[in-house]
């Protein structure tokens, strides 16, 4: 960490900087005797990337980046001040702290918090933005959690783990006893300093390949945003043996849409079926992850079209978690019906139907935007139909 990069001077070329261009930045290169020109151009990428995503440390002055990877990598602030809400206690440690995001909303709601990071530079870098970010209950640890939790005799209310899907020889992976490090090689040493475990994993990762992998899991959340899955969370809970619950959570700007279910329930779950009648509904990305394709029928008692569909109906207008649309047409899939309705732009999405979105367009020359939606899919007899529908705001 070069802390001449926090000079008054660098860090207004900086500021100034952020929308120029690296390229030129490069070939120009800068006056600063003290300062690489490699090392602000890291700084403008990795603050550039932060806007959005750690609009905190963005606004905040003399914060020190790291590098564009650190970003990426790391937690956004609206995923990590959701995870804090998920846990309370005295005492918390994160054996894998990276840039400490995590750590940083785990501060509000944890009277002490342990942060551990076994890259110096990185470690030193998250120390110096606590300081400037004016939180006092985070002490930061240089060293491999793991090893600091083999050479502790401290307990904690909780130990959070968000191993690393980088793997040095197979590359990006999202198993868990191929990420580093290795949580179900460390579960025992885990358990032996804490009741209570939150593990982050790759959205990509199969609930029943991480129930295998893992034991006494209490609850899977599924965290999304903006209707895109961010992140699983493991919760893990010391001689749990009951059943396994999934809580689903679409994060966005105005609210949250949360759907929760018991996972064995799901299997024994009986939907029920419709034609579509006033309302058409789509579940948000983290309930179709969840797969909860029944247990929404069910709850929220509302008509799938189909068995393999995933879209539902009903007659009254209901709050869903998803997006929710007035249905004013049902036209047979075939070109001389849908010619008939000369519909020339629309919204399209596909469920359960054999052909592309782009093909669809291409064939029936509709351009993409408007006011219409059209749902190309199967209904309840198996039959291949459009339904034209207009967004309904819930």
């Amino acid at each position: 960490m070069n802390t001449a990069v926090l000079n008054t001077e660098i860090q207004a070329y900086i500021d100034a900087h952020l929308a120029s261009d690296i390229t030129s930045i490069l070939l120009k290169g800068t006056a600063f005797t003290d300062v690489e020109t490699t090392e602000i151009i890291e700084q403008i990428e990795a603050k550039k990337r932060s806007k959005t995503k750690l609009p905190t440390w963005y606004q905040c002055k003399n914060i020190y980046f790291p590098n564009k990877l650190n970003i990426e990598q790391t937690s956004s602030e609206i995923t990590a001040k959701h995870k804090a809400g998920l846990m309370n206690g005295d005492t918390i440690i994160d054996v894998t702290g990276g840039f400490g995001v995590d750590c940083f909303y785990f501060s509000k709601r944890f009277k002490q918090v342990t942060h551990c990071e076994i890259n110096p530079k990185l470690s030193q870098i998250v120390s110096h933005n606590y300081k400037q970010l004016e939180v006092e209950n985070i002490k930061t640890q240089q060293v491999d959690g793991i090893d600091f939790l083999k050479n502790t005799d401290s307990n904690f209310d909780w130990i959070y783990i968000d191993p690393s899907r980088r793997h040095d020889s197979k590359g990006k992976v999202f198993f868990l006893n191929d990420c580093l490090p290795n949580v179900p090689e460390h579960l025992d040493l885990l358990f032996s300093h804490s009741k209570n475990i939150m593990i982050k994993t790759s959205p990509l990762l199969d609930f029943s390949v991480g129930i295998g992998e893992l034991k006494q899991v209490k609850t899977i959340h599924v965290i999304a945003v903006n209707n895109e899955v961010k992140e699983l969370l493991w919760i893990l809970e010391a001689g749990f043996n009951g059943q396994i619950s999934i809580e689903t959570s679409n994060l966005k700007k105005e609210n949250t849409e949360s759907f929760n279910f018991i996972l064995n329930e799901e299997k024994t779950a009986n939907s029920f079926y419709s034609k579509p009648l006033n309302y058409l509904y789509e579940p948000n990305v983290a309930i179709l992850k969840s797969g909860a394709f029944d247990s929404i029928s069910n709850q929220l008692q509302v008509s799938k079209l189909h068995k393999h569909s995933h879209l539902y109906t009903s007659d009254a207008l209901i709050n869903f978690p998803g997006r929710a649309f007035q249905i004013e047409n049902k036209i047979p899939y075939n070109k001389k019906e849908l010619k008939k309705h000369r519909i020339t732009k629309a919204n399209i999405t596909t469920r359960n139907f054999p052909e592309t979105v782009q093909n669809i367009r291409k064939k029936f020359n509709i351009k993409d935007g408007g006011e219409l939606y059209l749902f190309f899919t199967t209904d309840l007899e198996d039959n291949k139909v459009v339904l034209v529908t207009r967004k309904v705001v819930l």
